[in-house]
């Protein structure tokens, strides 16, 4: 009887492990596939139900590159991926092995390419991120050119934050702040540029995505006075509410709210693409630990910072009255100011709705426009046009040497920033043995 007692049990066990081990696995799913265009590569994404292991190869006459995804069911076409301004010719794809896809790319021209996979991220799923590198363009520059001129423009370097793969904070009615920050943006700089004696540097001109750290680079390499960063964030409460601006803190927040803005807007390279941020590397916090021109540079954040918000006051309701503080990535630049503009909470009902009108934006665009204006003309590059119209449009103060009066925070190489010159050029200048110097020491400054 007990032996009777046991066969349907084990019957029913070897039914349930010869489904278990007959039934296929479901198999990763290509959910879809997007295309972005930046100005130095061709980006595609396929988002997909889990993770993948891929491989890539070129072939030549004609080019193109293969991408074989192990394990893997394409569930979307690729047939309608906006091919124009890229290297793509056409996309086809067909199974390999039963259980693989192999995917390729017929080109116009052979490319450098590089890929990754981007593990699950918040609301966005398994990612494979495929570049295609434009060919280095080479740009011969004679001394002329890259010498540092008198009456020059004060370049502001404005940057919209977020965009392409990365669409940041999201409000009501699919409102998205990659959108709303380039509009405000191209406000800003056409202000920027229609100003005499300034011009404007726009980081992100399209809907691509910049790595954090690039970004403040662009603004070095353009040789930047200012680095505007613009946001319009979101908190984890819709009632959170107002404009603020921000500049670095080395020291932790200055509040919770800033501290959450800066995590958020830290993890932009996991949900945009960096391949440095997700292989581990500390680059970007290795690339600002140099010298004392810091000091400097925060102070003058700082500053314009609070010219910005006393401006922006006028147009928005304040999150804060005073220049916030947090350890947002894309500020750490050594050598120029920068500050990172919040234009409000795009998860507040009714600040989303002022974000998504176009007089609204150009409002922001114009408070923030003044601010900068102020600060300038108060703190003025002495080889700028500014300078020089402030000194009645006289030429000399810029014949031979200029003199300069060291004030607190000042160090010999933010000085030389500041006038275009070297820090050998000062020292000379002024028979310097070392870098050292103190408040209210007058330095003679080359003009070249």
């Amino acid at each position: 009887m007990a032996q009777l007692a046991i066969r349907p049990w084990t019957a029913g066990l070897a039914m349930l492990l010869l489904v278990l081990f007959t039934t296929p696995a479901l198999a990763t799913t290509i959910e879809s596939a997007r295309l972005w265009r930046a100005p130095d590569h061709t980006r595609i994404v396929f988002d997909l139900s889990g993770p993948v292991e891929h491989s890539i190869f070129p072939l030549t006459n004609p080019d193109r590159l293969v991408v074989d995804i192990k394990d893997v069911k394409l569930k979307s076409s690729l047939a309608e991926l906006p091919l124009a301004d890229t290297p793509i010719r056409s996309v086809r794809s067909a199974p390999r092995n039963k259980t693989d896809i192999r995917i390729v790319l017929d080109l116009s021209q052979s490319v450098r390419t590089r890929s990754l996979v981007l593990k699950k991220h918040g609301d966005k799923s398994d990612r494979l991120v495929i570049d295609l590198l434009d060919q280095d363009i080479k740009i011969e520059k004679t001394i002329e050119q890259i010498a540092p001129k008198s009456k020059r423009d004060i370049i502001i370097a404005i940057d919209a934050g977020h965009g392409g793969e990365d669409p940041g904070a999201l409000g009501p009615g699919r409102l998205r702040e990659k959108d709303v920050v380039l509009a405000i943006s191209k406000e800003l700089a056409a202000l920027v540029d229609r100003e005499p004696g300034f011009k404007a540097v726009l980081v992100r001109k399209g809907d691509y995505y910049i790595p954090l750290e690039k970004r403040r680079n662009l603004a070095r390499a353009e040789r930047a006075d200012l680095f505007v960063s613009v946001h319009a964030d979101a908190f984890t409460h819709p009632k959170a509410n107002g404009a603020s601006v921000f500049a670095l803190s080395h020291r932790g927040a200055s509040s919770e709210t800033a501290r959450f803005l800066a995590q958020r807007e830290n993890e932009a390279d996991l949900i945009g693409g960096e391949s440095s941020v997700l292989e581990g590397r500390d680059d970007m916090l290795a690339s600002v630990l140099v010298d004392l021109s810091m000091t400097s540079t925060l102070s003058s954040s700082l500053d314009v910072g609070a010219r910005v918000l006393k401006q922006m006051g006028g147009v928005a309701r304040l999150h804060k009255s005073h220049v916030e503080q947090a350890g947002f990535l894309v500020l750490k630049s050594p050598d120029v100011p920068s500050i990172l503009v919040e234009t409000g909470f795009i998860s507040n009902p009714y600040e989303a709705k002022q974000l998504g009108t176009h007089s609204y934006r150009q409002k922001m665009a114009r408070a923030i426009f003044n601010g900068v204006k102020d600060y300038f003309y108060t703190v003025t590059p002495p080889d700028s046009y500014v300078a020089w119209k402030k000194q009645g449009g006289k030429d000399a103060p810029f014949a031979g040497a200029r003199e300069y009066v060291i004030g607190r925070g000042d160090t010999l190489s933010s000085i030389a920033r500041r006038h275009n010159v070297s820090v050998e050029a000062i020292q000379r200048a002024n028979n310097l043995s070392d870098s050292r110097i103190n408040i209210g020491q007058k330095l003679q400054i080359p003009t070249s």
